[in-house]
Parts: C-alpha cells; sequence; structure tokens
C-alpha cells in the first residue's frame, strides 16, 4: 500500500513535512523542514493519481530544470529534484522550492484593479523576470495573475510546470494546448511552435487586467477564446485618462495579433520602468543623504530591523507557497514614497530640524565647558561618514560651530581609509545603504538589485544584532551577492567595487 503523505514524513531521508499549504491540478504543496541545511522550504509534490505515470514525472523534473537555471529576483528558487520509492515500488516525485511570503496577484484583483502605477510596477517585474527566461531559451507558456506572486521584495513568477524550449512543439501529445484560455496568445491556438512572444501576450492580458480588472478577451474554454478572437472588440485602455499613453500604447502592443508586432518581453519591462510614477524631487532625497541611526537601534536591533522577513527562501513556483513572516523597513529609509500623506511632510521637517538643534546644543555647551572638558569629536552627531583627523588643531573650536550635513556624492569614494577605530555595526551598514542609494540615483544599481542587496543588509542586522548569528558570514553572503549581480550587468563594475569595499568594512564593524 503507497504511503500517504502526512506531517511529519520524511522524503528522501531528508525533508521533513510541516504541512499541506496548496493544491493544484497536478501537485500538493508542502511546507517542509530540510533537515541537512536546518531551513524551511516548500515541496511541489506531484499527485499521487499522477505520480504512476513517468511522463509526469518527467514533466516535474523538467520545471525543476528549467526554474533552476533562472536565477533572477523575480523567479522562484528551485533548490532540489526528488524521488522517493515506497514500500509498494511507487514514486513519490517533488521539487524544493524556496517559501515565499505574500499574495497571489489573482486575489489581490478579487478587490478590483491596481493604482496604474503598482501595475505598470508589476508589470515591468514580471517582464524582468521573463526576459531572463527568453535569453535562456525558455517560454513559460502559463503567465497569469494566479503565476505571479506579490511579495515584500518585488513579485516573484511561479509555476513553470509547462514551460519548454523556445521553438519546441506548442502543444501536448494529444495535440491539446496547454495553459489558462483567457491568457492564451492567438497563434497557440493555430499550434505555432512556442516563441517568446506568446509569454509577452499573456503579460499584455495581465496587465491589462491589472489596470481595467478585466481580461480584453474573456473566456473559460478554447471554443470560447476562439469566439471572442473572432468576433469580440479590439481591446482599449481610454477609459484610464490618468494613464500615460506611453503605457497604453504599450500595453496595447503585447496584445498584437501577429506576435511580429509585439515588443520583446525587455523592450517591454523597460519601456513601463520609464513610465513609473516619478520620484520625489531631488531635495526631499539629498538634504538629509545618510542620517545615521541612534545609538540604540545597534543596542535593541529588533526595534529598528524586525527579525522576519520575506520567507525562508528568496525568489519563485506554485500558487499557494506562503509563509506568514513580515519584513522589516530598510536600514536608512529617510525618504518615503509619494502620496504617503501629511505625516510624511512633518517626518521629513522633523529629520531636518535634528542637525540645527543638535548645533545649538552643542554651541550651547561649549561656551560653558572649559578647554579640556570639551567633549570627543568622535561623539559628536554628525549627518554622514566623517573622516577624523590625527591630531586636532590647538586653535580648532569644535564644539562651537554647528553640525552640516554633508551631502553624499554622485560617485562616492571606492574605499573610505580606515582612521581611529572601527565603525559601529550600524554606521557601517549606513555607509553600505548609502552607496546603494547613490548608485540607484546614478543608475549604476538596478532598482530591484537595490531592493534586494537592502533586504539582505537588514536581515544580516537583524541577525547579528540578535545573536542568532556571527558576523562573518552573512557580510561573506551579502559580498558574493554583489560579485553574482555583477555578473548578471545588474551592478556596474564601479559601484561593485565600492560596494564591496564598504560591506568588507561593515565585517570590521564594532558589534
Amino acid at each position: 500500500m503507497k504511503a500517504a503523505l502526512h506531517p511529519g514524513r520524511l522524503l528522501a531521508r531528508r525533508y521533513r513535512l510541516i504541512d499541506q499549504i496548496g493544491a493544484g491540478g497536478m501537485s500538493v504543496i508542502w511546507r517542509a523542514r530540510d533537515e541537512v541545511l536546518d531551513r524551511v522550504v516548500a515541496l511541489k509534490v506531484l499527485a499521487p493519481s499522477l505520480a504512476a505515470d513517468a511522463r509526469f514525472r518527467d514533466m516535474v523534473r523538467e520545471e525543476a530544470r528549467a526554474a533552476a537555471q533562472l536565477v533572477h529576483p523575480h523567479v522562484t528558487s528551485v533548490h532540489d529534484y526528488g524521488e522517493t520509492v515506497d514500500p509498494d515500488g511507487s514514486i513519490t516525485s517533488f521539487v524544493v522550492m524556496e517559501l515565499l511570503s505574500g499574495e497571489e496577484l489573482e486575489l489581490r484583483l478579487t478587490e478590483g484593479p491596481l493604482p496604474w502605477p503598482e501595475a505598470v510596477e508589476v508589470g515591468a517585474q514580471v517582464a524582468d523576470a521573463l526576459a531572463a527566461a527568453h535569453r535562456l531559451g525558455i517560454v513559460h507558456r502559463d503567465i497569469t495573475p494566479a503565476n505571479v506572486m506579490m511579495t515584500a521584495m518585488g513579485v516573484k513568477v511561479l509555476d513553470f510546470g509547462i514551460a519548454t524550449r523556445i521553438g519546441a512543439p506548442d502543444e501536448d501529445e494529444d495535440g491539446g494546448t496547454f495553459g489558462t484560455p483567457a491568457y492564451v496568445a492567438p497563434e497557440r491556438l493555430d499550434g505555432a511552435p512556442a516563441q517568446p512572444a506568446t509569454d509577452v501576450y499573456s503579460l499584455g492580458v495581465l496587465l491589462h487586467e491589472a489596470l481595467t480588472g478585466r481580461v480584453p478577451y474573456p473566456a473559460d474554454t478554447w471554443e470560447q477564446l476562439s469566439a471572442a478572437l473572432a468576433g469580440g472588440p479590439a481591446p482599449t485602455l481610454a477609459d484610464l485618462p490618468e494613464l500615460p499613453a506611453a503605457v497604453a500604447r504599450i500595453c496595447l502592443r503585447s496584445l498584437s495579433r501577429d506576435p511580429a508586432d509585439r515588443p520583446t518581453a525587455r523592450q517591454l519591462a523597460t519601456a513601463l520602468r520609464d513610465h513609473r510614477l516619478p520620484p520625489d524631487p531631488p531635495t526631499a532625497t539629498t538634504r538629509v543623504p545618510t542620517l545615521a541611526l541612534p545609538s540604540s537601534a545597534a543596542a535593541s536591533p529588533s526595534s529598528a530591523v524586525p527579525t522576519g522577513h520575506a520567507g525562508v527562501a528568496t525568489a519563485p513556483v506554485a500558487t499557494a507557497l506562503h509563509a506568514g513572516d513580515g519584513t522589516a523597513p530598510p536600514v536608512d529609509d529617510v525618504t518615503e514614497p509619494a502620496g504617503a500623506g501629511p505625516g510624511r511632510s512633518r517626518r521629513r521637517a522633523l529629520l531636518l530640524l535634528i542637525p540645527v538643534v543638535l548645533a545649538v546644543a552643542v554651541a550651547l555647551a561649549g561656551a560653558a565647558l572649559l578647554p579640556d572638558q570639551q567633549p570627543d569629536r568622535r561623539a559628536q552627531p554628525s549627518a554622514g561618514p566623517v573622516t577624523p583627523a590625527p591630531t586636532d588643531p590647538p586653535t580648532d573650536p569644535p564644539a562651537t560651530e554647528p553640525s552640516r550635513p554633508t551631502p553624499t556624492p554622485s560617485s562616492p569614494p571606492a574605499t573610505r581609509a580606515p582612521t581611529g577605530e572601527p565603525r559601529t555595526l550600524v554606521e557601517a551598514a549606513n555607509r553600505v545603504d548609502g552607496l546603494i542609494g547613490a548608485g540607484l540615483r546614478d543608475g549604476e544599481i538596478r532598482d530591484d538589485v537595490a531592493l534586494d542587496l537592502r533586504n539582505e543588509l537588514r536581515n544580516l542586522l537583524a541577525a547579528v544584532g540578535s545573536g542568532r548569528d556571527e558576523l562573518a558570514p552573512p557580510v561573506a553572503r551579502l559580498r558574493e551577492k554583489v560579485t553574482v549581480r555583477l555578473g548578471e550587468g545588474a551592478i556596474s563594475p564601479a559601484y561593485a567595487q565600492r560596494l564591496d569595499a564598504a560591506i568588507a568594512e561593515l565585517g570590521a564593524a564594532r558589534v
């Protein structure tokens, strides 16, 4: 008799099942613990009714191979593939993936369309993921809201279960068509070989739905889709006057009947990213560029950097990979997003007032102190990194001079020569965060990579500050991530060098 899956069962002498968190037509999703690496993962287990069929096991294996090639912040990370032979000779086939925390786009859209800037951001990130897949010759073939997860680190494209190679036949062995009818490109109904343009069409449908709350050609069956394509009106976004015309054009181009008229996924990602809401005016981000965190943040990391994160793994493959963890705010998030409300202006005003208040207080204190009672220069508050001189000139009255913020340079120096005692952990983290922000502003670091690095930095502070980890391992992981992103072309060589130097300094910080 086939051994049933149940909490506590160990698969492949490594993965201990915890609980079932989802199910689809071909698979069941379990939360499990990897007892070798001591981490929680998601296991996508082929449904028992299909596990006996070698063809379906091969499909699951191919899904794992396809997704494992894609190292991208908007694609689910695949860790492993395994098969377990049960006592009766039957086989349990499974894929091991990162466990995600978030909400499926499909569920989000039940509340109505997204604000157009959010819809454009979602579309740009999905297009980035597809561009990476297409570069490797992989066509997803099932881009739908059910296969897009909204997480704190951005969207994640899920489920490469029916992915195939560019140029492969786009039909199953019985001549049927894979996919969800309303999102399937017209040429797929004619049996054309798999091609990247079919994914772009599906993303165009997803964008249309995210913007309007409806798909351009509603259909639940292939017959309904054929009828809608033959007699339905051409899609339009004319009822969204606030939507930039360029965004409307690129979205409608993605829905072109002729694949040759559609943009590539890379072109679509670039166009959408260029037409997001403009950032805050420069004065909102340069007046207090690298404000250091209060010293209490170092003593109590949990108050400054919550220890939760967006899942035990960091990238997406089934529609129900959820975990309940939260995410921490950025380490040095002085700037707030547009539309944050009246509290935003008050908060910014308070931050701008801090250096003035501190300067007045220092000046008053300096007037009442004897020269040998002057406070240590290193203890004075500063709005940015300060390199103390080897010796203070005898005529320099530091305590009576107001402290003024030092704007972060557009191109910060590659290294900082250490003088005096090492930085504190929070000071060094602010240095890294400031470099990430400068690279983002200069276009030298891709926006999704900047978000990824900042999340890694937050997790480092949380783990080290709470005593769960030594400083060296997370610093090594952060440096390795910079190297990987440099290889992907997501960070310029100059900024990768500067970041690596700053992260190395972080490794020498006082904890």
